[in-house]
């Protein structure tokens, strides 16, 4: 019997990419995630409903700050020296986007060193992680009069520390079946200089892999969404009193039947809460979807002419995939509905199933925000499974 490859998962957020590799072959010992709802999520999903990892007894399935780890538990940590096929993760990008402020000296981007010196210390065969295309490009240094990109700092790093063949590449996740223009930095790394195959079995396994899953690449928004439609019913949401859910029609492509539950036609699926809008934020967003530019963000005059105040608001294209996702709720208007999108309907767009189940609140604002981390952000973070699940596959078919 072939052993499973055998993976730890870095800021795991909510799981896309566990679930991915999962569903792939490979078997997780561990996963680290800092915020309480983020890493809830994860262990409902993939540790309490489906047993997705080796989980060790030295680690405490809760969610733990990477530093603090080190702190606690470095004596546990350096016993898994060389015992690690592959290290993965996505640290936070917020500090990188191109989509915020782009700060350099924002704390979020040191995590990355906190990734390094993970590495550093169990020295995995391979090593993957991704990050926005922000991260590729140079910040400016206004103190030493010069410029540097992150994926510099961490490729010379990489192969310092014996990952001679680390590289990078921007990858378009529309190509892998993702219903959504998602690019993303995607850094590979091995001991055994094939990080080039994995890439190129990564492309090349594309058409063929999704074929036999019946999908296929640049699906349309309403391809993806059709069935969660709220002309196909509403229900008081079980999780949310004061809201309404949706009830999904029948399957009416593939990519749904691909997510949906099984063995169901009619549900109410988790998550699918729609934000109760006032009157008069209804009445925009019909304006919008009367007359406004589709899949491009509303901006200068624009604006005006619809009475929109938000800078970043883009109305989907229901015959193109969608915009990148954001982490926040009211960036994309509904192709053919006067609302934004709900949490499932996000989630769709990340390829996570239906069944997969959302933890803690759907949004925060205020002081909140800082101590939480809501449903759409975690989705908005995510790695999409589907995309994970195919990076899984190459690198079994190289390294396994």
């Amino acid at each position: 019997m072939v052993r499973q490859l055998q993976y730890i998962d870095l800021f795991s957020g909510c799981g896309g990419i566990s679930l991915g590799l999962h569903s792939a072959g490979l078997r997780g010992l561990f996963a680290i995630e800092k915020h309480p709802d983020a890493f809830s999520t994860l262990k409902h999903n993939l540790i309490d409903t489906h047993a997705h990892f080796i989980w060790p007894e030295w680690l405490e399935v809760k969610s733990w700050d990477i530093d603090q780890l080190f702190k606690s538990k470095s004596d546990d940590l350096v016993r898994l020296h060389g015992k690690v096929d592959l290290v993965v993760g996505g640290p936070p990008c917020q500090g990188f986007s191109i989509a915020g402020k782009r700060r350099a000296s924002d704390k979020r981007n040191k995590l990355i060193h906190s990734y390094l010196k993970f590495v550093e210390l169990i020295q995995p065969r391979i090593i993957m992680f991704e990050n926005v295309r922000g991260f590729t490009l140079k910040f400016s240094d206004s103190k030493k009069h010069s410029k540097i990109a992150y994926s510099e700092i961490v490729l010379k790093k990489l192969r310092e520390l014996g990952y001679n063949d680390a590289q990078g590449e921007m990858v378009s996740f529309v190509d892998y079946g993702i219903p959504q223009h998602r690019n993303r930095f995607v850094v590979i790394a091995t001991r055994e200089n094939l990080s080039n195959d994995i890439f190129s079995k990564l492309e090349g396994n594309r058409e063929v892999y999704l074929g036999a899953k019946g999908l296929d690449t640049a699906i349309s928004s309403q391809s993806a969404l059709s069935d969660l439609e709220s002309t196909h019913g509403k229900t008081k949401c079980p999780d949310s009193p004061r809201f309404m859910s949706g009830t999904v029609s029948s399957s009416q492509t593939d990519f749904q039947r691909y997510l949906r539950l099984a063995d169901k036609v009619h549900y109410v699926p988790d998550s699918h809460r729609y934000v109760n809008h006032t009157p008069e934020i209804i009445e925009t967003f019909e304006k919008l979807l009367a007359s406004a530019p589709r899949n491009r963000i509303i901006k200068g005059e624009e604006r005006a002419i619809y009475g929109v105040k938000k800078r970043s608001l883009t109305v989907l294209d229901p015959d193109e995939p969608a915009p990148t996702l954001t982490t926040i709720p009211d960036d994309c208007v509904h192709y053919s509905e006067p609302r934004i999108m709900s949490v499932r309907e996000c989630a769709r767009l990340q390829t996570f199933p239906d069944w997969f189940e959302f933890k803690g609140p759907y949004t925060a604002g205020g002081k909140e925000r800082v101590k939480q981390t809501p449903r759409y952000t975690q989705v908005g973070n995510a790695v999409p499974p589907l995309f994970a699940e195919q990076l899984g596959v190459a690198i079994k078919q190289v390294m396994g």
